[in-house]
Parts: structure tokens; C-alpha cells; sequence
């Protein structure tokens, strides 16, 4: 069943509505009343704020909000998510980008703005790259990891919800102005930032409008050896078959803008529309060198291999949309809240040089190496030159994904006392509909085609003497040879016609459409027994896909479309009871769902003779049964303990199999797919701290201390047929670091705030590799990172700040198997920000 809807009409509906009712509440309501609001200020009032929001929560959540973002360099919203308790980034070239929650991955969680969820931009992902979204235009990071009836269930590991600016956060009249430079020392190069914040209050404060704009930018490198996990481990010891040496440029700009317009004609009703914007750009370049040795070399050993010089060049943009409408309206003991919200994102890759690989068909021999965790190659120049290396082939792509979701959402409570016992009852419907597209073309440049009739390109056109540019790449662990030219490369093919040179089985198979429409409706009942919460309840969820792609058997293409649809009971049941004013008891049992990704679910598929690939439209989703229990202290104003327990028995995992050997897949050497596994189990325990000690004796009462850790277990079981037999084998979940660790010291005073903060998370499976091989298996090495920032106020309007990010110069490193065997090994280098804010008033 679908939900079809026209966000545009319904928004003219209520808005008509709603200026209707002004009107007449005009001529009966008293004056405005002014509502109280708090301006925060400084790292002591940032914690008190939002560990208040955390306390008089009705589940269990976690708070940062903007100056408390401020006090530490978070280039946008998954660094800042970062410090919290349960939470972890995974970072792309050093920038946290996704966001795991209590050890479960990016796509198992949600992230919404302003009340409306953001669909992702990535082509086969559910998971939402927060690097898109800018510091600067943040209010508020609410993380929930107990959600109630009321609240979407489409999240494992907890939700994660971006506010931005309203009106009435601010006391009156406000305006900022802030501008920097960010500089890395990797490339030595400098990028401009500036942000504009502004609200103000008109009509006798009933009328809220609040805007903010961002724009930042970066330009930084990363140094990059890699094996992809090619050891041969047959021998005495370890031996290296193929090793590739990267050197990046990058430059990275977000700008973004929020436009927040609130109503409040009176205290029985208020309205509001929120708009959102946000633009990523990411512009890379990639000069790699690649060696195959022949045969397989040891550590310290010496040998022979065949080099090839490599470009890629590329330019992304992924960009974010947001917009929510909605208000409330109380009358007596009811009360109304209605809303409706949209939500796009996109990726778009409108012309990239996907890979232009020369090779030299000599070989080059006495090659050798040292270290297997960070290979250092030595050998003859000859491999880092020009001479003999010529064009094997040229790959270009275009492609684009975009996401959308629409949703009506409405719900109605009611106020009620029963014999002294305060009593809510609360009851709604949202409909959603969601649509991803992705589209690609790809085109292929072999040398056997283009040096033969027509095109008959010359032995020199070829040659890799013909798109050298000037410089070398710059790389600290050796000469990688001279630099490629993107320009000269793309020239050299531009007198062709691309659709000679199209793939058309890749351009068709990794298009596809997937449709997903779900409705929900709830029942709540929230209690108030003295010193006692109880909220109880029941969801229920549906869900419908449909799904189509194109399949190649054998070169043959095929179009496939399938359907499916699912309907879940989700109960809740959470408890708050105080066990002192400052102490609070928290207890939870909830369920949630939630589907498996879009690359998961895609119905296209390759079959070459006895190899296939596809994916599995049918699989279910994933449910999990979650339970919650702690302990919160509030610790004088500005400081808090907590201590919970969480478990979590998760049905329907799916993970990545080889099913050859069995059904359809019988006689096939590898049909690789999806599948839904027995169940996953997570437990794990979150323990938090955070005092700005206000009761030492000066200096020391300056101070402020914050630590938290989380430490995890998981257990899930995979499975997949060998020589006709089904195996299986126990592993940890994708994502998880069994522990995560934060710690801040910062100082405040005389104007004067400055922060140091470390930030751990244990190593952590990043891909199975071989589903009934462990060794094959893809770890993500510790990570500690060190940062630091400083703020002084010159006058009361005017402040001045210095930020530096990953002052340990922390390395990315990947292994196959066992931490001694490199698959990427990666180096970012330190970060550094100089920053001015002007209030103006």
C-alpha cells in the first residue's frame, strides 16, 4: 500500500489554517506572553544546559549543543558527535563522516534536522555522511537510545537528531560574525572560513526569525601505502604480492544556510518552518604507483616486479535539503502537534577520471621492503620514471544518486488526573514514502582499441611522456615518479565519441530504483507517580518496497523488478524514578526495525559463467529487542555521573555470503550475495563523568574535567558453503570497537577558555573478508587523536581563537587478519584553525 502526498498542498493547507486562527485568537487571546530563554555561554554553561535537557528527558539521551561544539575544533557534526558517551566516528582522509552508536554501524542508525529524517546521499548506503553538515550551523545534537512509542523505530543503535537555530534560544536581538583561515601542515596551503549567525524577535515577541549561514574550506593531503590485504601466507613467512603507494591532494568546501521562522501568538499555540541547506564539495586527486611482485616477496628479501603509474581525478558533491512545517494547538486538556517534513540528499560525480593506468611491461628487479605494517619499498630509479611506461587504459564515470523522503505526521494527547495521579495519553499516525535513484555511466579506453584503425593513436600519443606534468608527487616514503597530468589526459580523449568507448553492463547493472513507503501509528501512555515516570505503549510499523534493476547473464542484459512488504508490533515500556532530586534511575525495554541498505536490497546482478553477484530484494529487516538500565547523578550545576547497561538480541542480521554450491548457485565456483543470519547480540556498558570544579581554590576552580567510556561486546554468526557444505564461524559485529574512550581537561576564566581532549576507540572489524576465513578479515587498527583549542575574549564582543586537530599526527591503519600485515596505512598530518567573532549585538 502507498502513501502518496503533496508536501507542497498540505503546506498551503495549514498555513491557511493557521492564518485563519491568528486571526481570531487575535480578537480573544490576552497579550503576548515573552517567554524565558537563556543565553549560553562559556564550556561551564554549554554542560550545564545540556545535561538539564538530559535530566528532564523522558528517555535515555545525550546532548551537545553549540558552544559546547565550540570549544573544541569539530570541523562539522560527526566530530562533534564524536565526545559523546556510546558514540564513535568512522573518518574518511582524517574527517569523521559516519556515525556508530553503541557499536552498531552507520546504516543501522537514524539522523534527522529539525524532526525531519535525512535520507543519504551515498549511492547504496542508508547512512548519513554528517560530514556534509557544518559546525557552524548547529544548535543542538540530541542522541536517543531509548526511543518511545511516539518516536521513529528505525534505529538499532540510537537516533541522532541535528537542531538548528530558533529565536527563541536567544534573550533578544543577536547577531554574530565570524571569520578564519584553516591551514594543514601536510600541504602547507591556507582556506578561508566565515559564518553569520542572526535572530531577532518581532511583533511583542511573537514572531521568531533566526538565519545562520556557513561556509569553510580545506586543503589538505594524505600519504597512503596499501596492499589490500595480498599476503601469501603459505610460506615460512609472509609474502607480498601487490603493494600501491598513493599521494593525495584534497580540498574540501562546506556552505551551508538554516532559516528558522517561529509563531507564537499566545501560550495556547505556536508554528514553525525550518529550512535547511547544506553543500559538500569534495575535490580529489590521486598519483599512485603500483607494484606486482613476481613471485610473492618477503620481508627483507630481495626480488622483482612490474610498476604501473596510476591518476585519479575526481570531483563530488553531496548536498542535504531539509524542510519542516508544523505547529501545536492546546485546548484545555488536549493538544494537537501536526507536521509535515521533506528531506533530499544527493551525490553527484558529473566527470570523473575514475583511473588512467600506464604500465611498464619490463620488469624491475632488485626490489626489497621493510616493515609489513607500513612497507617501505627500496629499488632501482628506473621504476619512478617515465621511460617504457605506456597507456593500458582509460576509465570514466559519471553518476548520480539521490535520495528523498516525505512525511505527514500528526498526534494528539491528552492531560489527565486520576486520583492524584498525573496522567498523559498520547495517540498518532506518520506516513513516509521514500525513493532512491542511482544512475551511472561508465566508459572504457583500452590501448589494444585506440592504437588501431580509426582512431590509430601514435606509440608517442600513448606514451606517458605525452600527459607528464611538472613536479613530483609529494610522498615521504619514497620517489613515485613525475606527476601525472589530469588536463593532458582528458584532452587526449576528448576527439572521441564516448558512446564508441561506453560499458554498457556496468552503466545498466549499478542503476536501480527502489521505492519504500511505511506507515506507522502509536498508542502512549505516559504516568507521573510522585517520584515515578512510566511511559508505555505500542507501535506499529509497516513497510512496502519496490525495487528494480537490470541483471547481465553472460552479456545479456535483463530488466528485474521485485516487490515485498512487512508488518511489525513494536512495544516499549521505560521508567524514570528519582531517587533523590539529583538522582535519577532510568530503566528501559524497547524494539525497533529496521532495513537492510540499498545495495543490499538492489535487485541487478552479474553471472559469468561460474561467477555471480546480485543482491537480495528479499531479505528482512532487522529487528532488535533492546533493554536499558542506569544510573545518573547530577553533581552541583555543572557536572553529572552516569552509569548504564545496555544489551541488545538482534534477529535477521545480514551479512555478506558466498552461496555457491547450493540451489540455483550449484556447479558455481562463487555466487556472492546477502543473507540474513541467526542472531547478533550487543552488550555493553557506558560509563560518563563531567564537573566544572567550581569549589577549588583559584586557579583551580577555573577548571573543567569530563571523561567517558563505553565498552562493548558483540557476537554474531555468518555462514557460507565450502566444497558443498555449509559452514559457519562466530565474529564480532562491522563497526564495533570494544572500547571507546573520551577525556577533556579545559580552563576557563578572565575571558581566557582553552581545552585539551583525547578522544580512543579500539580496533574494530571494517569487512569480512572471506566469510569462512578470518585471516582474510579487514581490521581498523586503535586510534587515539589529540586536539586542542584556545578562545580568548579581547573585549566583551570580540574574541579571538586558535584550534588544532590530531596533534598526534595519528595514522590510519587497516590490517588483514593480524595487525602485523598492512592493507592501508594512511597519514593526514595536523590541522590548524585561527578564528575571530565579532558579536555585534
Amino acid at each position: 500500500m502507498t502513501y502518496p502526498f503533496n508536501p507542497s498542498v498540505l503546506s498551503l493547507c495549514l498555513l491557511a489554517a493557521f492564518s485563519a486562527q491568528v486571526s481570531a485568537q487575535s480578537q480573544t487571546t490576552p497579550a503576548p506572553k515573552t517567554l524565558d530563554t537563556v543565553l549560553v555561554s562559556g564550556q561551564g554553561a554549554s554542560l550545564r544546559n545540556a545535561l538539564a535537557k538530559q535530566q528532564s528527558a523522558q528517555g535515555i539521551i545525550n546532548v551537545v549543543h553549540a558552544d559546547g561544539i565550540g570549544q573544541l575544533p569539530d570541523n562539522n557534526a560527526a566530530e562533534a558527535l564524536a565526545r559523546i558517551p556510546g558514540v564513535s566516528v568512522e573518518r574518511d582522509q582524517g574527517e569523521g563522516r559516519f556515525v556508530r552508536v553503541r557499536g552498531l554501524g552507520p546504516d543501522l542508525n537514524a539522523v534527522s534536522i529539525n524532526g525531519t529524517l535525512v535520507p543519504s546521499a551515498e549511492a547504496d548506503r542508508r547512512a548519513v555522511g554528517l560530514d556534509v553538515v557544518p559546525a557552524g550551523l548547529i544548535r543542538s545534537l540530541v542522541v536517543t537510545k531509548t526511543a518511545t512509542p511516539d518516536q521513529d523505530a528505525n534505529s538499532l543503535g540510537g537516533s541522532v537528531e541535528v537542531n538548528t537555530l530558533s529565536a527563541f534560544d536567544q534573550p533578544g536581538r543577536f547577531l554574530t560574525l565570524s571569520a578564519g583561515l584553516n591551514y594543514a601542515d601536510l600541504t602547507g596551503k591556507t582556506k578561508p572560513a566565515a559564518a553569520l549567525i542572526y535572530s531577532d524577535r518581532f511583533f511583542t515577541n511573537t514572531l521568531g526569525v533566526a538565519l545562520t549561514l556557513s561556509t569553510d574550506a580545506r586543503s589538505f593531503g594524505s600519504d597512503n601505502v596499501e596492499t589490500g590485504g595480498a599476503w601469501d601466507l603459505a610460506g615460512a613467512k609472509p609474502a607480498l604480492s601487490k603493494l600501491e603507494r598513493r599521494s593525495y591532494t584534497i580540498t574540501r568546501e562546506r556552505r551551508g544556510a538554516a532559516l528558522n521562522l517561529d509563531l507564537h501568538p499566545d501560550a495556547l499555540q505556536s508554528y514553525y518552518l525550518r529550512m535547511f541547506s547544506s553543500r559538500f564539495t569534495d575535490t580529489e586527486q590521486r598519483q599512485a604507483q603500483t607494484l606486482e611482485f613476481s613471485p610473492a616477496l618477503a620481508e627483507g628479501a630481495s626480488g622483482s616486479a612490474k610498476a604501473a603509474r596510476t591518476l585519479k581525478a575526481r570531483e563530488e558533491a553531496s548536498q542535504i535539503d531539509s524542510l519542516s512545517l508544523g505547529g501545536e494547538r492546546r485546548w484545555g486538556d488536549w493538544k494537537l502537534l501536526a507536521a509535515i517534513g521533506a528531506g533530499r540528499a544527493s551525490e553527484d560525480k558529473p566527470d570523473t577520471l575514475s583511473g588512467a593506468t600506464y604500465k611498464n611491461p619490463l620488469s624491475q628487479s632488485g626490489l626489497s621492503f621493510k616493515d609489513s605494517q607500513q612497507p617501505i619499498v627500496s629499488g632501482p630509479a628506473s621504476m619512478a620514471g617515465a621511460k617504457d611506461f605506456a597507456l593500458d587504459k582509460i576509465k570514466m564515470e559519471k553518476s548520480l544518486a539521490t535520495d528523498r523522503e516525505r512525511n505527514l505526521k500528526l498526534d494528539l494527547l491528552r492531560d489527565l488526573e486520576l486520583s492524584g495521579v498525573d496522567l498523559e495519553i498520547k495517540g498518532g499516525f506518520k506516513l513516509a514514502r521514500r525513493e532512491k535513484n542511482n544512475e551511472r555511466e561508465v566508459w572504457s579506453y583500452g590501448t589494444k582499441v585506440l592504437g588501431k584503425p580509426p582512431y590509430g593513436f601514435s606509440k608517442d600519443q600513448l606514451a606517458m611522456g605525452a600527459v607528464v606534468a611538472e613536479g613530483m608527487p609529494r610522498y615521504p616514503w619514497g620517489e613515485l615518479g613525475p606527476n601525472l597530468s589530469d588536463a593532458a589526459i582528458r584532452q587526449l580523449i576528448a576527439p572521441l565519441k564516448a558512446a564508441e568507448f561506453r560499458v554498457a553492463s556496468d552503466s545498466a547493472v549499478n542503476d536501480y530504483r527502489i521505492e519504500e513507503n511505511t506507515g506507522a501509528a502509536y498508542l502512549q501512555a505516559r504516568v507521573e507517580l510522585k517520584s515515578t515516570q512510566v511511559i508505555t505503549g505500542l507501535r506499529h510499523e509497516s513497510f512496502s518496497m519496490n525495487a528494480s534493476g537490470t541483471g547481465n547473464k553472460n552479456g545479456k542484459l535483463s530488466p528485474q523488478q521485485t516487490s515485498t512488504s512487512s508488518k511489525h508490533w513494536l512495544p516499549a515500556l521505560l521508567i524514570r524514578h528519582d531517587l533523590k532530586q539529583d538522582t535519577q534511575l532510568r530503566a528501559a525495554y524497547t524494539e525497533s526495525v529496521v532495513r537492510p541498505t540499498f545495495g543490499q536490497l538492489t535487485p541487478g546482478f552479474v553471472i559469468e559463467d561460474k561467477t555471480a553477484e546480485f543482491g537480495n530484494p528479499e531479505l528482512k529487516p532487522l529487528r532488535s529487542q533492546n533493554l536499558d538500565f542506569g544510573l545518573e547523578r547530577r553533581i552541583d550545576r555543572d557536572g553529572a555521573a552516569s552509569a548504564y547497561v545496555f544489551h541488545k538480541d538482534i534477529k535477521d542480521f545480514v551479512y555478506r555470503s558466498n552461496l555457491a554450491g547450493q540451489g540455483a548457485w550449484v556447479g558455481f565456483d562463487s555466487a556472492i550475495s546477502y543473507a540474513n543470519g541467526e542472531a547478533a547480540k550487543v552488550s555493553g556498558l557506558e560509563l560518563s563523568y563531567s564537573q566544572a570544579l567550581r569549589r577549588l581554590p583559584a586557579p583551580f576552580n577555573g577548571l573543567i574535567v569530563g571523561a567517558n567510556a563505553t565498552l562493548v561486546s558483540s557476537e554474531a554468526t555468518i555462514g557460507g558453503f565450502e566444497k558443498g557444505k555449509w559452514q559457519q564461524r562466530k565474529l564480532a559485529l562491522p563497526s564495533q570497537s570494544d572500547r571507546s574512550l573520551n577525556f577533556s581537561l579545559g580552563w576557563e576564566g578572565y575571558g581566557l577558555s582553552t581545552r585539551l581532549a583525547a578522544n580512543y576507540k579500539s580496533a574494530y572489524l571494517l569487512e569480512v573478508g572471506d566469510v569462512l576465513n578470518p585471516a582474510k578479515d579487514m581490521w581498523v587498527d586503535a586510534q587515539t587523536q589529540l586536539d586542542f583549542s584556545l578562545r580568548y575574549d579581547i573585549t566583551p564582543k570580540l574574541q579571538i581563537s586558535f584550534e588544532a586537530l590530531n596533534l598526534s599526527d595519528q595514522p590510519y591503519y587497516v590490517y588483514a587478519g593480524r595487525s602485523a600485515l598492512n592493507s592501508q596505512y594512511e597519514q593526514y598530518g595536523r590541522s590548524y584553525k585561527l578564528g575571530l567573532k565579532l558579536a555585534v549585538f
